[in-house]
């Protein structure tokens, strides 16, 4: 591991986190929404937007750009930004490089925030898109191969095929984050649900049902990032970042194995500069666009073997009781579908010890992670503690 990366290891912390309701219909703009969840982050770490001279986000359709999010907030000499372009897989890079802006003095305190209004306005799966994601969907789209569900739902069944993968398995999944989610006061869904409630759910893309697909949903969610010795002296305990990778390949749509995600080869580099490894992470929020997500992520990340995620999840090794609890909030399945930001907001609530009735026992180590590099071919993650 290059020298430089390891002196970035827990010079940054993030020292405030703050949301917006979730909703199918939110009623405001995308922008109010980021102003939102912006300053209930400040106000989280005991800080105003005079405070502010950095802001980051990422997007795919709609969104609201660090650029007008900034004058809407009375910020008129931004010293950095960043208008990340790309889906749920760049989620945590954003923080990443917030954090290295901060670490090398190019800013002092970086908000980071996703705002969507992804149920009543642009819908991931909707149609009347501009420019696509990928140049590949142009050899897919005439054959009306187009949705998210479309996408991941052959990989689930490459998966399903090659390793004996079952709905059971995914099921699972879906039972354990939406009891999750039944102690999440922010969580959409909060109705306990029984595999018998999974299994007669309605087709979406076989082998996917309703229920194996996060909720589209208008929110915004946001994380102050500062250094950590700024951080001590903020209204709660500081959560530093440890590591932050991100990176890329060959898109998964043309020519890679379908059941090896980008987190295979990022996983070794994310470890490597936290000093840490698998065994050593007490809850993991993984990027869950569909139950298989988080199962092929459970073998990329180290978990288990590659092939036995989908007992491991089955086995309740990833309950808030188990050896590894997995989407504590109830994830994008049951509390919201944020674009991955949510996730590391609930990662900073789990080290805090401040996530009421799910929280997970003396967590000193929280892993996060983004879309693992399906459709588009990247993905980033970041491993967090407690000091």
């Amino acid at each position: 591991m290059p020298k430089r990366l390891l002196e970035f290891r827990d010079r940054t912390a993030i020292a405030g986190v703050g949301y917006t309701p979730f909703s199918k219909n939110s009623g405001v703009s995308t922008l109010t929404l980021a102003c939102r969840a912006v300053l209930a982050a400040l106000r989280d770490a005991g800080l105003t937007a005079d405070d502010v001279d950095g802001l980051a986000t990422h997007r795919v359709g709609d969104s609201a750009p660090p650029t007008l999010v900034g004058p809407a907030l009375g910020l008129t000499d931004l010293a950095w930004h960043l208008d990340q372009f790309g889906g749920g897989s760049v989620s945590h890079a954003v923080v990443g490089q917030a954090a290295l802006a901060v670490a090398t003095g190019m800013a002092d305190t970086v908000v980071c925030y996703r705002a969507i209004n992804a149920r009543s306005e642009f819908r991931m799966g909707g149609t009347g898109r501009g420019v696509p994601v990928s140049p590949e969907v142009q050899y897919q789209a005439p054959y009306g191969f187009v949705a998210p569900p479309q996408h991941f739902a052959m990989y689930a069944r490459a998966h399903m095929l090659r390793y004996g993968t079952t709905q059971e398995h995914f099921g699972h999944l879906a039972v354990s984050q939406r009891a999750n989610a039944a102690k999440n006061p922010r969580a959409l869904m909060r109705t306990p649900i029984t595999l018998d409630d999974y299994l007669t759910s309605r087709w979406i893309a076989e082998p996917f049902r309703l229920l194996d697909c996060c909720l589209e949903t208008d929110g915004a969610c946001a994380v102050v990032v500062t250094t950590a010795e700024r951080a001590r002296s903020l209204r709660h305990p500081p959560v530093l970042l440890s590591a932050a990778a991100w990176g890329g390949g060959t898109s998964h749509l043309s020519c890679q194995d379908p059941t090896v995600t980008a987190a295979a080869d990022l996983a070794p580099r994310l470890y490597a500069q936290a000093g840490l490894g698998p065994g050593d992470i007490d809850v993991a929020e993984l990027y869950d666009c569909f139950t298989y997500s988080v199962i092929v992520q459970l073998e990329d990340y180290g978990f288990c073997a590659k092939g036995e995620g989908g007992p491991y999840a089955a086995s309740g090794a990833i309950d808030l009781d188990g050896e590894l609890p997995v989407n504590t909030h109830g994830g994008f399945l049951s509390e919201g579908y944020v674009h991955g930001v949510n996730h590391i907001a609930e990662a900073v609530s789990q080290l805090r010890g401040e996530a009421g009735d799910r929280q997970v026992p003396g967590a000193q180590v929280a892993l996060s992670t983004a879309q693992p590099g399906y459709v588009l071919p990247a993905t980033s993650a970041l491993i967090l503690r407690r000091p």
